[in-house]
């Protein structure tokens, strides 16, 4: 497979539905919100882009399979599959919040070979694939280059649905509220990852996340020369629901805060 053909297709595509959801976003009132349990939101927007990425990668890769957030089709490949989150940050969108991104990634027998994080509102497509560099908006971005969690800037997300392990959670805020520049909750997992990429913040860490939220970003993390783990400091941050993603500077240090607080 062809990845410096696959990706800037797939690229085009995400873009278009993007405009798509710019423009419905004009006219979008809280009378299209759908629940899918509580504070777990969705709306036709949501379900449209899907479909309409479905519908145009499938043509760049026509065995390939599909993950997707919204369940608009349900196809797994021994191959190829994408793995798709049409509007993440969707109650952000829904509230008027200006950040939300489509996050698309490609794996590959198991192993993720393509990363697109496109943040809609400013325009700004993360993406990298297998033999690049990680890019935004065509110029090569790098994780940051701060060396200590003291100077670093935090991300992170609120549970809104997995309240189980909000103790330790809170015990890794309240650390890092006193030891760091600070914490930003933005409320789209994809972004923060692709921050971490570029540099804009130094760590990013969450638990209660789906394959579709995180699966793009961590790979363009890894690819701007960051490091991503679960909370254990393994691999099982794509299907085990945890994740933080730094600069190679401070994981070891904020995995360490990690340990301690989620045993």
């Amino acid at each position: 497979m062809n990845l410096d053909s696959i990706g800037p297709q797939a690229i085009e595509i995400i873009k278009n539905v993007g405009a798509f959801i710019r423009m419905e976003a004009t006219k979008f009132n809280s009378s299209f919100i759908e629940y899918k349990g509580k504070n777990d939101l969705v709306s036709y927007v949501d379900k449209t882009a899907e479909k309409l990425l479905v519908e145009e990668l499938q043509k760049l890769i026509p065995s390939s399979g599909f993950i997707t957030e919204e369940k608009t089709i349900n196809k797994l490949s021994d191959d190829y599959n994408w793995i798709i989150d049409p509007l993440d940050g969707t109650t952000n969108f829904i509230h008027g919040l200006p950040c939300y991104c489509i996050s698309v990634a490609l794996q590959h027998d198991g192993k993720i070979v393509l990363g697109i994080v496109y943040e809609i509102n400013a325009d700004e497509c993360f993406y990298s694939w297998e033999g690049t560099d990680a890019f935004l908006n065509g110029k090569i971005i790098h994780v940051s280059a701060v060396e200590s969690l003291d100077k670093s800037l935090v991300a992170t997300g609120f549970p809104n649905i997995k309240f189980d392990r909000m103790k330790n959670y809170m015990e890794v805020f309240d650390y890092c509220m006193k030891n760091t520049h600070g914490l930003r909750r933005i409320g789209s997992a994809a972004a923060d990852l692709a921050y971490v990429a570029c540099g804009r913040f130094e760590v990013f860490y969450e638990y209660g996340l789906n394959p579709w939220d995180v699966a793009a970003g961590a790979f363009i993390v890894q690819q701007a020369g960051g490091k991503v783990a679960d909370f254990k400091g393994g691999n099982n941050y794509l299907f085990g629901e945890e994740i933080i993603a730094c600069n190679n500077h401070t994981f070891n240090s904020f995995l360490s805060v990690i340990k301690q607080s989620f045993h």
